[in-house]
């Protein structure tokens, strides 16, 4: 009689879904789907074309152009007051 009522207990109709996690097997497909889209969708933003890694890089590049532009206007100077003296020196 024990046995009897030990197998009453256990309900055979649900899935396994059911049984571990406590969702229907079409909840567990949804919730599935909506996890795997939003790794795709962080991994597209993290390392994709227009992704952060490539933001980072491309302001990296901007401060290294803006040192450049500083440090040939400087040579730029340089140079100019030095054609103008060698100007003035051929002019007289």
């Amino acid at each position: 009689m024990k046995d009897e009522e030990l197998f009453e207990g256990i309900d055979d109709t649900q899935s396994i879904t059911q049984k571990y996690l406590g969702l229907s097997l079409v909840k567990f497909f949804t919730l599935t789907i909506i996890v795997l889209a939003v790794g795709v969708y962080l991994g597209i933003l993290l390392y994709g074309t227009n992704s952060v890694e490539i933001f980072l890089g491309l302001q990296d590049y901007e401060e290294y152009l803006q040192s450049e532009i500083h440090r040939l206007k400087g040579e730029n100077a340089e140079l100019q007051r030095e054609y103008f003296e060698l100007k003035e020196i051929t002019a007289k």
